[in-house]
């Protein structure tokens, strides 16, 4: 009898590889962030990645960092979090996790929390310590909503496409 592979990928793996997997769909210069909102039965419920509002050409709206505000990204972009959340099409995301590239700033944290996420897994808080990270997770401990970090296991996956 021929034995079942022992070299697959685990839930959270596939659910993070997933969320960089979308990611790469933004056309940021800069920072590219993808999101996955998933069951607690592991289904994959929705995704997005940051980019400009649908009708919004990226070719017309600005992607620089630095600048006046309406001459950079940030009045502009939607977050990958966001994006995932506005994305479903289904009933409710009460009690789902999400996992996310980078840790959720605090206009997306409020949105997490809006939609009933409960758990947030991260795979980089660059910006950790700045006040809107901590802002982000000052409401999430109120909220009795978890985020914690991911913990990478080393492996490398090759796609092909």
């Amino acid at each position: 009898m021929k034995m079942k592979r022992k070299d697959y990928i685990s839930w959270d793996e596939y659910f993070m590889g997933v969320a960089h997997l979308a990611g790469m769909r933004s056309k940021d210069p800069n920072t590219q962030v993808g999101a996955c909102i998933v069951s607690d039965d592991h289904k994959i419920l929705s995704m997005g990645y940051n980019g400009f509002p649908r009708g919004c050409s990226d070719d017309e709206f600005p992607w620089a960092r630095d600048g006046e505000v309406l001459d950079t990204k940030y009045a502009f972009v939607t977050h990958s979090e966001l994006n995932a959340i506005l994305n479903f099409r289904g009933g409710s995301l009460e009690g789902t996790t999400l996992y996310v590239s980078l840790f959720p700033c605090n206009e997306c944290a409020k949105a997490i929390i809006q939609a009933g996420i409960k758990v947030v897994v991260y795979a980089s808080d660059k910006y950790e310590g700045t006040p809107t990270n901590i802002a982000a997770k000052k409401m999430f401990d109120a909220a009795n909503v978890t985020y914690t970090a991911y913990k990478p296991s080393g492996k490398t996956i090759e796609l092909e496409v």
